[in-house]
């Protein structure tokens, strides 16, 4: 197990997910008591590996998003995700259950390949500033 050492660029604790996929479901708008709104719908995406491929289901949380976003953000879209990946913790039926998901930042339909791009770029540049 590698050991992060302060000032090593390579060892900044980094959040980030970058998902393509398709929308699996209708979204839901939900209204939280602090007057945000909170869109929930899961992202089904293809998982590969050496010797297969899965398609997986993904959670998908996106806070306040913008007007195009939403309008973007359908049952059967192909998107482009970047956020941040949480767990959460909440009561249901008297027990604690928890949820991991990934709170989306940005949502971007993939025929946009301009601003796939482009949000691609801003992705990397966020992972490398510190490394010299």
């Amino acid at each position: 197990m590698q050991r992060s050492h302060p000032g090593d660029p390579m060892n900044i604790p980094s959040n980030t997910v970058v998902l393509r996929g398709t929308i699996a479901n209708e979204p839901t708008d939900r209204q939280l008591p602090s007057g945000v709104t909170v869109v929930q719908f899961d992202l089904r995406t293809i998982v590969t590996g050496a010797d297969r491929s899965d398609t997986i289901t993904v959670p998908l949380s996106w806070s306040d998003p913008t007007a195009a976003g939403r309008a973007a953000a359908v049952d059967g879209a192909d998107v482009v995700v970047t956020g941040t990946v949480r767990r959460r913790f909440f009561r249901a039926g008297g027990q604690t259950q928890s949820r991991t998901e990934v709170v989306v930042d940005r949502l971007v339909p993939s025929r946009r390949t301009k601003s796939v791009r482009s949000l691609l770029a801003a992705v990397a540049a966020d992972l490398t500033q510190d490394c010299g």
